[in-house]
């Protein structure tokens, strides 16, 4: 096995990790490389059959977007605090690694979004024409988690209008609205309201934050689907925020467009870290009132 290793060397304890590690993994791989700047093309690493991530489901996120589709698998180790996609642990990591190695451990196949912003110029494009998107959008990206368009300063309510497979919808007025995978449904999705989705679900999240209507509820819509969001009327800080780390400024009239991507991740999956049992430890989902004693 030919080895990328991918260390985020602003969490503490990777560096003292990453230093004990490396003589170990090179006795169990052909090869290893390390990347703690992100400087490698990783659409360019022919010479790469597995990727290893120390850091947390940020660096993992940074990782799927670098990889830009291409069908290495990724095992992804928790230096931070949820760890929902990066779920081995830093004490699970040598054991678990070797059953990796040896084709024991279990890969998933995560769903991805592409994300374009046609600008107000060109609003003459048909934003369902594929072709005409790619040939006039101001700005691409395709996450894992999620795409936000948030009010930002100086934070009054932003409007706009929100389509599904067609130029034209509902309008909204609120805060903004969280578009989000599967795999995002457990981040800022969540956390505003929005349902929880088994990473298997063909499903893509719509949820509305602090929308000023009592009926607007999070939705989720089929991956075959097509979300358009029109701004009608934004702030001067109005961001469209990718995966929580690619942004871009809107302006009225911009078009934001989400699909499905081509692209997907092959992440390997930990057995002993359930998705049931993550919500549980990690979430308190279904956690039961805590009493005070008699």
């Amino acid at each position: 096995m030919r080895l990328l290793l991918i260390a985020n060397l602003s969490k503490p304890k990777v560096k003292p990790a990453v230093d004990a590690l490396l003589p170990w993994l090179k006795e169990r791989t052909t090869s290893v490389r390390l990347d703690v700047e992100k400087k490698l093309d990783l659409c360019d690493c022919d010479d790469i059959d597995a990727m290893l991530v120390l850091g947390g489901d940020g660096t993992l996120l940074s990782t799927a977007r670098r990889l830009g589709g291409r069908q290495i698998p990724v095992m992804g180790v928790n230096f931070g605090r949820l760890g929902f996609l990066s779920s081995f642990t830093p004490d699970e990591l040598r054991p678990m690694f070797e059953q990796f190695v040896a084709g024991k451990l279990p890969i998933s196949q995560r769903q991805m979004l592409d994300i374009a912003v046609l600008p107000k110029e060109v609003s003459g494009v048909d934003p369902l024409d594929a072709a005409a998107v790619a040939a006039n959008a101001s700005f691409n990206c395709t996450v894992l988690n999620d795409c936000v368009m948030t009010a930002g300063p100086p934070f009054r309510m932003i409007e706009l209008d929100l389509g599904i497979d067609g130029p034209t919808g509902v309008r909204y007025f609120g805060d903004g609205v969280i578009i989000a995978t599967a795999s995002g449904s457990t981040a800022y999705n969540v956390s505003a309201g929005g349902p929880i989705l088994w990473p298997g679900v063909d499903g893509i999240c719509i949820t509305p934050l602090c929308p000023h209507s009592l009926s607007f509820r999070p939705v989720v819509v089929g991956m075959a689907q097509r979300i358009v969001a029109t701004m009608m009327r934004v702030n001067r800080g109005t961001t469209l925020v990718c995966d929580g780390q690619d942004t871009c400024d809107l302006d009225a009239g911009d078009r934001v467009i989400v699909q499905t991507s081509k692209k997907t991740l092959r992440l390997v999956e930990n057995p002993h870290a359930r998705q049931i049992k993550t919500l549980a430890e990690k979430l308190y989902w279904g956690s039961t009132p805590r009493y005070n004693p008699p």
